[in-house]
């Protein structure tokens, strides 16, 4: 044999070698895909959003600018991965988030986490120690020269920035999960329906979050949903994330200028403190009609024992908590897009754009008008409100638009009466308050100038929630 034949011999085993090396490698990386491609994993993400001293608080300047800051504002969520694309659910320590500044919100956390808009939720808590985010609004104040007195946009630009950026490195840093957790807990003595009904099947009372009149808080709790759901992650014997879903307004007393996240805040720090290392987010439900007013006299004693009220349902669930093996087959996102008709408050958009104009108009009334204006400018686009429903395996969370009354979260449950249903609203924060149809007939400042939808939303959102729930 040539010395040459040896030589290209000894070139091919070495290529050989070489392909079934490469060979086993590609098999060992498609295995480690196929392995990752079968365990949840989830990132726990938290980030500051407290305004600096000056900003305007709550919607349309109801409140003062903030003067203080009591205890700091967070947008906080997690981040799903092993379904089809990454799923993020946000929670932020503020009153709303509407329309355009919705979907700016969740397009900055979508690049951040690498999904696509549709498979992010921003909602918001509702505090109103705190600040909202409706851009258009701004724009419709500055010919006026209002800018800057129903929202600070500077600040909410770097309040996203600063979302984006722990969602992206919460991102590079997902932990497997094995189980789903579910609890449930009754939360006593902190909702009541604000709606009190005379004998003439109209408004007699609003009770609202705070209450001194005697016979209003004497009258019965009303229509509430007084169980608190909680939704864990694990890691085998590991608790990762909870979240917790509850509806009523989240005030206790404000208007002060003192940036705090109210009741829910403390709760949530309470529970923190009890498990440390797990990220707790909370979500507020379907509270548009129920709030603290039977039980809250609005003295600031009250807000640390609503906490503490708030805090105990928390660990009820808690301690109430069913685990059972989860994985990506078990997960799934789906999206539902809908229109909802505006009240005949806002449907004369040429009349709202002459008494926003009008110097004559009291500057609070413009104010608000221009949110309302903002809505019904969105919505004659042809923009639509987006729902969303998560699955976990047995369980589903509904995320819905606006300031939904209680009775939705109510039917939500009824139509999956064997099944684990959760529900947080004050995702965009366009609509306002969203009431029932009876309710608009019933009168009241919910279902009257509040509301940027008319009576057909229930008949529209009813049939969204069944769809999403089927």
């Amino acid at each position: 044999m040539r010395p040459t034949d040896s030589l290209i011999r000894i070139k091919i085993t070495v290529l050989m070698l070489m392909y079934a090396l490469r060979s086993l490698a590609l098999a060992a990386a498609f295995l480690m895909t196929a392995s990752a491609a079968e365990t949840l994993r989830i990132a726990t993400f938290q980030a500051d959003v407290t305004p600096p001293l000056g900003t305007p608080l709550c919607c349309a300047g109801r409140v003062k600018p903030a003067k203080e800051i009591v205890s700091p504002l967070t947008a906080r969520g997690v981040i799903l991965f092993g379904a089809s694309k990454p799923i993020v659910l946000v929670a932020v320590d503020w009153e709303g988030i509407a329309a355009e500044g919705w979907d700016e919100w969740r397009q900055a956390v979508a690049r951040a986490a690498g999904t696509d808009m549709d498979y992010v939720t921003v909602n918001t808590v509702h505090p109103h120690d705190a600040p909202n985010y409706d851009p258009e609004a701004e724009r419709l104040l500055e010919p006026l020269g209002k800018t800057g007195k129903i929202q600070n946009v500077a600040f909410v630009k770097q309040a996203i920035a600063k979302t984006a950026a722990a969602v992206q490195e919460a991102a590079a840093h997902s932990r497997p999960v094995t189980h789903l957790g579910l609890g449930t807990g009754t939360v006593e003595k902190v909702a009541s329906n604000r709606r009190l009904l005379g004998p003439d099947g109209k408004i007699w009372f609003g009770r609202m979050s705070s209450c001194k009149n005697a016979e209003a808080r004497n009258a019965p709790e009303g229509v509430i949903d007084p169980t608190l759901r909680s939704v864990s992650f694990w890691n085998g014997d590991q608790p990762l994330a909870v979240i917790t879903f509850y509806a009523c307004h989240p005030q206790s007393y404000y208007g002060k200028g003192g940036v705090n996240p109210d009741f829910p805040g403390i709760a949530r720090s309470t529970r923190e403190a009890a498990l440390p290392g797990v990220a707790h987010i909370h979500f507020n439900g379907a509270g548009g009609n129920v709030a603290a007013g039977k039980y809250n006299d609005g003295s600031p004693e009250m807000r640390p024992i609503l906490a503490q009220r708030l805090a105990a349902g928390m660990e009820t669930a808690w301690k109430a908590t069913v685990k059972t093996p989860i994985g990506p087959r078990d997960i799934n996102w789906r999206v539902l897009r809908t229109e909802l008709p505006l009240s005949r408050n806002i449907q004369d958009i040429e009349g709202l754009h002459k008494l926003i104009a009008d110097a004559s108009t009291p500057e609070l009334e413009r104010l608000s008008l221009a949110n309302d204006l903002s809505w019904a400018e969105t919505c004659n686009r042809g923009r639509p409100v987006t729902l969303f429903r998560l699955r976990l395996g047995s369980a589903a969370v509904l995320f819905m638009p606006g300031e939904l009354f209680v009775e939705y979260q109510l039917e939500a449950q009824k139509m999956k009466p064997e099944g684990f249903v959760a529900m947080a609203a004050y995702g965009d924060y366009g609509p306002g308050y969203i009431g029932t149809r009876i309710s608009y007939s019933h009168g009241g400042y919910e279902t009257g100038r509040a509301s940027r939808t008319s009576p057909d939303a229930e008949e529209i959102l009813m049939k969204a929630m069944r769809a999403l729930l089927d």
